[in-house]
């Protein structure tokens, strides 16, 4: 009985358990392929029951691209305005089904039950398929008449999405709330869309008008001229849509009805492109002239005085002259001559300008009573410049203003640039109209350059024998710092200590002196670094060792038949300080901001000294907005000659 016992269990252990296990593996992957169709059924079956963790697409609600045609026949801008939700829909529609299909493959539940199988990519394969089919729709919509646009609506079913639960990044099922996607941006359509189709209008209609055969078309010639006045007078200077009237949309609508019956009349294309090509070429020559007359109005401006500036300085001298003699003298005169003070060389016949330079100078200095301030200006402004110190006197600090007519050893015999600028061919070269053809030279048919304030800087140590080291200042800069530190600079044996500028190719020795005359090229190297006029300390002991004024002389007597260097006082300065000059920290000296509105902020915050060099001055309207309030807060527009004179920011 007990071997008969083990015979059967031996039997069942052998036989009947592996026949068992094979029955229930088949039973098991029969029953999850069932899983699989009844889960794959759900996204397509109208009636079945809802997932709870993915929103449900039926086939109702599977929606067809929206085509974008262009097409020539299309004259209703609200079209193309519609345009814009109805392609925005489609995107959506379309990312709802990629977006379905990819998160299934990212720890989805499902997926992870049918990960063995193939069904499981069947969405993809799908959203990739429509994907495809969706593009070929599109590209064979297209026309190439280069009208307008027209939207060729294809009805569709709004789709239903329902989300019961809100899946996160990781998988995690969220109770309440719509499942959260990020969507691809949708094409923003553009601010000014009606106004280019306005614009295109009037090119193509001007075209169209110009043809032959539409100009043998009297009824039609008078329609399409009625509608481009149309077209102009909607368009106006609207350069947004929201600035166009409401009756825009009919206007371009009945122009482009108009355009059509012009394509039909005339279907000759290469008339059109030839009169393309023509119209090209005239709006090109037409720029280039707009250019050179740009270039020449700024030039104008830049060299002429605002009305306002113009009323000050003769309010200012009447009110000179009324006082008397005690009146008229600045306190503080015995430290003119002080070595161990602060000083500034200051050369100007602009009163506000100065006015900004000494204010800002001793707003920001530490110790205001050691600076002096020695001004230069010319016999037409002096008293009025004397008036405004007077008035306006810079606080502790020191000022003078001289008269350069007093300065009577500078004359022709003496200052060999002086007898230039008094010659007949100087003049000519400044007034004669003919002779102002070269766009390249215009800027060096400024007046200041004809002014003699403009060569002082090369007789510093003749102005101020008594003093060892001044600081020369334009009247276009603002100081921002204490400048104090500057008289403490090692000049290292040079004369000159300037901010090099060659960090851009353009400010290099070949830009400002002429290489091709053997005398240049042979005693200058082309590439040498240059140096910014403006803000620079000039040691007068090593000047007068080194005898620079006697250098300046020799190159400028060399110089008289301008083939050197055209005018102007940097090409003479490069000269004249080369190799003599101490290259310092450009943070003491940033310049650009009267002609470049690239100049970092940080630069200009961080600078001593902001140098508006260029035509844009920031006393003149067509000055640099955003940099004009650097100068201007240094301006008391409240005083009453700014106000008599109407000088405002």
């Amino acid at each position: 009985m007990m071997f008969r016992k083990l015979i059967v269990t031996f039997i069942c252990v052998t036989v009947i358990t592996p026949i068992l296990f094979y029955t229930d593996t088949f039973t098991t992957s029969s029953s999850k392929q069932e899983f699989i169709e009844d889960v794959t059924s759900f996204a397509f079956s109208g009636n079945s029951p809802r997932l709870n963790l993915l929103p449900q697409e039926t086939t109702s609600d599977i929606k067809e691209p929206i085509g974008i045609i262009y097409s020539e026949n299309s004259s209703n801008p609200k079209d193309v305005v519609s345009l814009d939700s109805q392609v925005r829909d489609s995107l959506e529609h379309k990312s709802t089904r990629v977006l379905s299909a990819t998160n299934e493959d990212e720890d989805n539940p499902i997926k992870q039950v049918t990960d063995d199988f193939t069904g499981g990519n069947q969405q993809i394969d799908n959203g990739l398929v429509n994907k495809e089919h969706d593009r070929k729709q599109m590209e064979s919509g297209q026309k190439s008449n280069g009208a307008t646009y027209q939207n060729t609506e294809i009805k569709y079913k709004k789709q239903s999405t329902q989300t019961f639960g809100n899946v996160d990044v990781k998988g995690s099922v969220k109770p309440g709330g719509n499942k959260q996607t990020d969507r691809p941006a949708t094409p923003a359509i553009p601010m000014d869309l009606m106004v280019r189709q306005l614009k295109d209008q009037l090119i193509r209609s001007r075209v169209i008008a110009s043809l032959t055969a539409v100009k043998n078309n009297p009824p039609y010639t008078r329609e399409l001229r009625g509608r481009m006045k149309d077209a102009q007078r909607v368009l106006g200077d609207a350069t947004k849509d929201s600035e166009l009237p409401k009756n825009a949309n009919e206007k371009l609508k009945l122009m482009e009805q108009t355009l059509n019956k012009g394509k039909q009349i005339q279907d000759d294309c290469a008339a059109v492109v030839k009169k393309l090509r023509a119209m090209l070429h005239m709006t090109e020559e037409q720029l280039r002239v707009h250019k050179k007359q740009t270039m020449f109005l700024t030039q104008l401006t830049a060299k002429t005085l605002p009305k306002g500036l113009h009323c000050l300085p003769l309010r200012l001298t009447s009110e000179y002259y009324t006082l008397n003699y005690s009146q008229r003298q600045f306190p503080n005169q015995e430290r003119l001559e002080d070595p161990g003070l602060f000083h500034y060389a200051l050369f100007s016949d602009n009163i506000l300008a100065a006015a900004v330079v000494v204010n800002s100078t001793i707003t920001n200095a530490k110790e205001p009573v050691k600076h002096v301030f020695h001004v230069v200006t010319d016999k037409l402004n002096y008293a009025a410049m004397r008036m405004w110190f007077l008035v306006n006197p810079p606080g502790n600090a020191t000022i003078d203003v001289q008269n350069v007519e007093d300065f009577t050893w500078l004359n022709a015999s003496y200052s060999p640039v002086l007898k230039q600028l008094n010659s007949q061919s100087m003049i000519d070269y400044y007034f004669k109209a003919h002779q102002a053809n070269s766009d390249s030279n215009l800027k060096y048919r400024n007046p200041k350059y004809l002014s003699i304030l403009n060569h002082l800087r090369f007789y510093l140590p003749e102005i101020f024998p008594k003093l060892n080291k001044v600081l020369f200042v334009d009247d276009d800069i603002v100081v921002q710092k204490d400048l104090s530190g500057l008289w403490a600079v090692d000049l290292k044996g040079n004369v000159n200590g300037a901010v090099e500028t060659c960090g851009e190719s353009f400010h290099r020795f070949d830009r400002y002196l002429n290489f091709s005359n053997p005398l240049i090229a042979k005693n200058f190297d082309p590439h040498a670094c240059g140096w910014a006029y403006g803000m620079n300390v000039f040691d007068l002991e090593e000047w007068k060792k080194q005898n620079i004024t006697e250098v300046y002389h020799r190159w400028q007597k060399l110089n008289h038949d301008r083939q050197l260097w055209k005018l102007g006082t940097l090409p003479p300065g490069l000269i004249t300080f080369s190799r003599r000059t101490y290259a310092l920290d450009r943070s003491w000296h940033v310049l650009g901001l009267g002609y470049n509105a690239g100049v970092h902020q940080r630069d200009i915050e961080r600078a001593s000294v902001i140098h508006y060099n260029g035509n844009m001055k920031p006393w003149l309207e067509i000055g640099i907005p955003k940099f004009r309030n650097y100068w201007s807060k240094y301006v008391d527009y409240e005083h009453v000659y700014l106000r008599e004179c109407n000088i405002n920011p």
